[in-house]
């Protein structure tokens, strides 16, 4: 049995303007900064084996508090990358229906069937990080694993783990909140969702 804590990162400077962030490197603001500083005070008082973080800054920053409080070093994986959002990278929801209107329809009607245009396609994004998570588990039986990571990969991990379909996960799990926590247990190759979107405080 290991479980782990589910992390988005914290708050970029493209959400105020909800732009799609996907592989680009986009800065944490002040208030990310801050949710970082939480989670590592949340962490001080924690039992956790071990910390994972998306090679990505703003998830690397978010984890890096919570690490230092445990006295730990963080496992850094490729396989933690947000999904590549492709030519949305980068833009607004109004931006997009401008510049590929047909796709954004697609999209939204079915965001696996109908992945964004020279974007990943979702099951893949889900399998790397999901061999990632299993990866740990072997590692640390019975431990307890800190994991920061990004909105949309993290709702496809959740999905795939508890057999929902993934083209639902923008319905199942509308958000993953910054910095908030969302625990979930492997056991005998079973998961169970213990908590979603707990506050650190």
């Amino acid at each position: 049995m290991t479980d782990f804590v589910l992390v988005r990162h914290g708050e970029t400077v493209w959400h105020a303007e909800n732009r799609y962030a996907g592989r680009t490197d986009v800065p944490l603001t002040e208030l990310g900064r801050r949710q970082a500083a939480e989670l590592g005070d949340w962490a001080a008082g924690q039992r956790l084996d071990a910390v994972l973080c998306s090679p990505l800054s703003r998830a690397r920053l978010t984890a890096e508090p919570a690490a230092a409080a445990l006295g730990l070093t963080p496992w850094v994986d490729e396989r933690l990358y947000e999904v590549d959002f492709g030519r949305g990278d980068g833009l607004t929801r109004a931006e997009m229906a401008e510049a590929f209107p047909e796709a954004l329809a697609g999209f939204l009607a079915d965001p696996v069937a109908h992945h964004l245009p020279g974007g990943e396609h979702p099951a893949a994004a889900a399998t790397r990080a999901i061999d990632c998570l299993e990866e740990a588990a072997h590692k640390l039986p019975d431990g307890r694993v800190l994991v920061v990571a990004h909105s949309t990969l993290l709702r496809l991990v959740l999905c795939r783990l508890l057999g929902i379909p993934l083209a639902h996960y923008r319905q199942v799990f509308p958000a993953l909140h910054n910095g908030a926590l969302t625990e979930l247990r492997l056991q005998e190759g079973r998961a169970s969702l213990l908590r979603l979107n707990a506050p650190v405080r």
